[in-house]
């Protein structure tokens, strides 16, 4: 059986995706590219293509763009992965963001996997800091604040990093059992 050939693109904002990306495709040995400079052309080369991008808003930043993207390609199998700002350990939250995401088809029929990165208000877009202003005085302003409300508005107040490259182990292991 021959090896799988794989490509990990990824669309990167504020740095997080992009060096979770670089260290996937480092760990598996596996091609990088920025979804930015890439073409269905292209990614017909791959058997496997890695989509990495960040949660933005509630949405998978550039999924929908992607999607099309890679119908147009013959790639075999699409694996994602997000990064966010929400820890790991919130499972309802990621799980409640997939579904929000994915079609139940794209959940059985997709491998997804999330990864924590942090806040990097230095690095985002005036668009994206204003969103982050409003959401905090949003919260702020509200009565009767729930804990998540409060964890919420502790977690916005300024940049933070808590990615680890541990995150990428489960991405990895996976794509190694499918590597052939």
């Amino acid at each position: 059986m021959k090896q799988s050939k794989m490509i990990v693109i990824y669309k990167s904002s504020t740095g997080f995706t992009k060096k979770y990306a670089g260290a996937i495709a480092r760990k598996v040995g596996c091609d990088l590219a920025d979804y930015s400079n890439v073409s269905a052309k292209m990614l017909s080369g791959y058997d496997v293509v890695i989509f990495g991008t960040r949660a933005h808003a509630g949405m998978m930043d550039g999924y929908r763009k992607a999607k099309k993207l890679f119908a147009k390609s013959n790639i075999r199998q699409l694996v994602l992965f997000v990064t966010g700002a929400a820890p790991n350990a919130a499972t309802e939250t990621v799980e409640a963001f997939w579904k929000q995401n994915l079609s139940a088809e794209e959940l059985a029929k997709i491998p997804h996997f999330y990864m924590q990165s942090g806040l990097c208000y230095e690095k985002m877009s005036l668009t994206d800091r204003l969103m982050m202003k409003v959401a905090a005085v949003m919260v702020r302003n509200k009565k009767n604040k729930t804990a998540q409300d409060i964890a919420f508005e502790q977690a916005i107040k300024s940049s933070y990093d808590i990615s680890s490259k541990e995150y990428i182990e489960p991405l990895v292991s996976y794509l190694k059992t499918i590597a052939g």
